[in-house]
């Protein structure tokens, strides 16, 4: 017995085992590689709308130029026309993208990655809110232009883009991984990217009530009422913070959610 049990402790034996899985991914070294893939992968096919979200948004200053004279007003068209490039690309596309990736089992590809999730949409969104900085900085050039606005405090578009960014690139990769088909997820990024220009570039003091409360709850609204507070002759700082603040703490969310709707769609 002695030596049947030494026989079955041997090499053959030892060959059953299942070899040790490697290490998960880090998230900061897994975001990155995901981010450079995805930039990589869309730089092609996205350059050419991104010149369609820039010339939209600079169309929209021109046609409010011949309602809006300046003032508040004014500074809510730009603010709003500028963060809608964000809206177009990080919020629009990102949808379609996710869509189509869970629509087409490309998802099944990420699963079998030694990544965490939240590598995977983080990367995808902070890839998508790249491609955004060019045209957001060209449409708030242009509207200050056209509305004779100061262009000094234009720096803060360095908060405001990635903010906004975050904010609403969770909001599209959530509705692309939450939609059941890959055209219900592409009507809803249109319909996030309408809500977007309703509630983002026109005045909110023109707006009804009911409006006004559905533009408090559009994750882009914050960055935008930044942007625009840094038009006046004497920004209120704290504030211009404080709703940057906000803006952040929606995109936490909001790319916490689309992590958790990558999760539920990659194990269907």
């Amino acid at each position: 017995m002695e030596a049947v049990a030494r026989a079955e402790d041997g090499p053959g034996a030892a060959a059953d085992v299942a070899a040790p899985l490697g290490a998960r991914a880090r998230l900061l070294p897994a975001l990155a590689a995901v981010y450079r893939a995805q930039l990589s992968r869309a730089r092609v096919a996205r350059i050419p709308l991104l010149f369609v979200a820039t010339f939209q948004s600079v169309g929209i200053m021109i046609l409010m130029r011949g309602v809006v004279d300046g003032g508040a007003e004014a500074h809510a068209v730009v603010a709003g026309s500028s963060v809608l490039v964000v809206a177009f690309v990080a919020l629009n596309l990102l949808a379609q993208y996710f869509g189509q990736l869970r629509g087409t089992g490309g998802l099944d590809h990420y699963a079998t990655l030694p990544v965490p999730p939240a590598a995977v949409v983080l990367g995808a969104a902070a890839a998508y809110a790249s491609f955004t900085v060019p045209g957001t900085i060209v449409t708030a050039v242009v509207g200050c232009a056209l509305f004779g606005l100061p262009l000094t405090h234009l720096w803060v578009l360095v908060a405001v883009i990635p903010l906004a960014g975050a904010a609403l690139a969770g909001l599209g990769a959530a509705l692309g991984l939450l939609a059941p088909r890959p055209e219900l997820a592409t009507l809803l990024g249109q319909m996030g990217m309408s809500a977007a220009l309703l509630l983002g570039v026109l005045p909110a003091a023109r707006m009804p009530e009911l409006l006004q409360v559905a533009r408090d709850l559009l994750p882009s609204t914050y960055g935008v009422e930044a942007l625009a507070r840094t038009f006046a002759a004497d920004p209120d700082w704290g504030v211009v913070a404080l709703d940057l603040a906000v803006c952040a703490g929606v995109g936490v969310v909001s790319l916490a959610v689309a992590t958790w709707a990558y999760r539920r769609a990659a194990v269907r």
